[in-house]
């Protein structure tokens, strides 16, 4: 099916969007996150090597370990990508 871009109506979409949000509606997806602390010592490397890698402060890494903060989308998809590769975090962390 073509859409014809010039009739469209972007407000009315972002609108009907985001009430399908408010009404509850919409997918939602659950992420399982390993324990950070495990794929970090999986990997063999401290948590300053870590922090770096993943940008953030050590702080932030140690909260996340001992679950007090919850990591970013962005970090969650690289912790699982550590998680399941850790040989490609280890390439980089070397280069």
């Amino acid at each position: 099916m073509i859409i014809d871009e010039s009739k469209r109506d972007i407000g009315m979409e972002i609108l009907e969007g985001i009430r399908e949000i408010q009404s509850g509606g919409g997918r939602r997806f659950t992420v399982e996150m390993p324990p950070i602390a495990a794929i970090r010592q999986r990997i063999g490397i401290s948590q300053a090597q870590f922090a770096k890698l993943l940008g953030v402060s050590i702080r932030t890494l140690q909260e996340w370990e001992q679950d007090r903060r919850q990591p970013s989308g962005a970090a969650q998809s690289l912790l699982i990508l550590a998680d399941k590769r850790p040989d490609v975090l280890r390439e980089v962390l070397l280069s």
